[in-house]
């Protein structure tokens, strides 16, 4: 089941599900052990599996780790922990004769605005992992993913994170999450006008955003810069994206007019 973006206390998170054909107790070793996570998890894993206790994360070709703390252990129902200030949250419930396993990722840091940018990529990550964990429990081989522009691209649009505002002041603003490309190279990329600002965070990446003052015809202008952006983001995946037919550039314009555009 693809991720959902939902709102917890104020905070975006993210909701991920998979039915598993198998039993609670297995797949609550496939997320603790950090002999099982090495298949399938992003980076390696030492957890002391305990209310309280230390998890840690080391990258590949990174020498440092990040150390989280364990929230909640209770096998083979719930392990839950922060890292980062972002908490996940595994939850299994038995289910005929498998299991449903349901995840929640909380972006815990910053303003929820900018925090809710990264979802789109985050999502196309975990969806990734829990793939590659159902393949693991399963004793397939996971499938190497590919095209991660659009698997991206397709949740930036589905949670409507490419989307333009109209701030109180009369100027329009985009901003987008472009992962953890290098500043210089995002520059390289941008058109040569004013308005456009890269940020760099070391914990949620590059961004770029765009601003200018609104035009009399607000829709039209925003339904232009979104596909800007669109072409922006996958170029810097070394992707070329054609022009919008006339019949997207209508439907965005639409969009835009129909909705409040007030930020």
């Amino acid at each position: 089941m693809p991720a959902k973006l939902l709102t917890d206390e104020d905070r975006p998170a993210l909701r991920l599900e998979r039915r598993l054909k198998h039993a609670p107790e297995h797949v609550w070793r496939a997320i603790t052990d950090p002999a099982e996570l090495e298949h399938w998890f992003p980076a390696k894993v030492d957890v002391e599996l305990r209310d309280g206790g230390a998890i840690r994360f080391t990258f590949p070709g990174e020498d440092t780790s990040t150390t989280g703390r364990v929230v909640t252990a209770d096998p083979p129902r719930e392990f839950t922990f922060v890292w980062n200030d972002d908490t996940l949250r595994w939850l299994i419930t038995p289910d005929g004769d498998g299991c449903l396993l349901e995840f929640t990722h909380t972006f815990g840091r910053g303003e929820p605005a900018i925090a809710k940018l990264a979802a789109g990529r985050t999502a196309a990550g975990w969806d990734v992992c829990l793939d590659a964990l159902d393949a693991r429990l399963s004793g397939r081989d996971a499938e190497q993913p590919s095209d991660w522009h659009a698997r991206m691209a397709s949740y930036v649009d589905e949670f409507g994170l490419g989307e333009g505002e109209v701030l109180a002041g009369g100027t329009i603003r985009f901003r987008r999450d472009l992962v953890w490309k290098p500043v210089d190279e995002v520059r390289a990329l941008l058109p040569d006008e004013p308005g456009w600002h890269v940020v760099q965070d070391p914990l949620d990446g590059t961004r770029v955003e765009f601003t200018e003052a609104a035009e009399p015809d607000v829709a039209t202008q925003l339904a232009r810069r979104h596909e800007q952006l669109d072409q922006l983001f996958a170029a810097t995946h070394g992707v070329t994206l054609p022009e919008w037919p006339p019949e997207r550039v209508e439907a965005v314009r639409k969009h835009y007019a129909e909705r409040p555009t007030q930020g």
